[in-house]
């Protein structure tokens, strides 16, 4: 029988970005084009992203499997194009989390409750989370939405809190977070990846809370280093 009751109010729950902060969607990337550029040659490879590109600009996010649906086009007779998709979908993604990864998931679960809050599709993001191990990490506290900094409340309703914590590699949608829940949220930036390469040289208001080199960095975080009082704190890399 379903419970009417909406959830108890936690005091602090923490919020993992997946895509470059828990693993290493660069690696995937680079993995996909030399597996296109194999099948269909350099033009095809460029082709797909360009589709890909597009289709990005079109929804707000990246879909794989969409961009893998239009460039069928005047493929439908290559062998290739149907064992890509079993490429996307099986692809190893727990070999691509990054050190001690699920260690930070272990850890932050101890200080709080801990979920996923993506972007992506409704089937590739999924499929994604659940081949690099991340669903059963995290008992299946997963939310993907197409633009995360613009479903708070919603998130607030599936976890109410007293307090917030994003960790994310995206320095831009951590500040859009931020000034929508002000003091309620921490923002934490983890330098992975190439969109924090890319915001190296930006000025991102508000700044993060607090900055980390890589992810395992949080394993030795207490809670009190989470919540508002505590200073702002750049952690070296291990």
């Amino acid at each position: 029988m379903l419970s009417n009751h909406a959830p108890e109010a936690a005091a602090v729950v923490f919020l993992l970005d997946v895509d470059n902060t828990l693993l290493d969607n660069d690696r995937f990337g680079a993995d996909l084009g030399e597996t296109l550029e194999a099948a269909f040659g350099p033009a095809g490879r460029e082709r797909y992203w360009t589709i890909y590109e597009e289709l990005r600009q079109q929804t707000g996010y990246a879909d794989y499997l969409g961009a893998l649906q239009r460039f069928r086009a005047g493929l439908d007779n290559d062998p290739s194009l149907l064992q890509m998709s079993a490429y996307l979908l099986d692809y190893p993604f727990a070999d691509r989390l990054y050190p001690h990864a699920l260690e930070t998931i272990a850890h932050l679960r101890t200080l709080g409750p801990t979920a996923i809050l993506s972007d992506g599709d409704v089937v590739f993001q999924p499929r994604k989370i659940q081949r690099a191990g991340l669903w059963a990490a995290l008992r299946g506290e997963v939310l993907v939405y197409v633009h995360k900094q613009q479903m708070l409340v919603a998130m607030q309703q599936r976890y109410p809190a007293a307090h917030y914590v994003m960790v994310d590699d995206k320095p831009h949608i951590l500040a859009a977070m931020k000034q929508r829940l002000g003091r309620k949220l921490t923002t934490v930036f983890v330098r992975q990846g190439h969109y924090a390469a890319d915001s190296a040289d930006e000025t991102i208001e508000p700044a993060p809370d607090l900055t980390i080199a890589c992810i395992g960095d949080l394993r030795r975080r207490k809670l009190e280093d989470f919540l508002p009082s505590a200073p702002a704190i750049n952690l070296p890399a291990d």
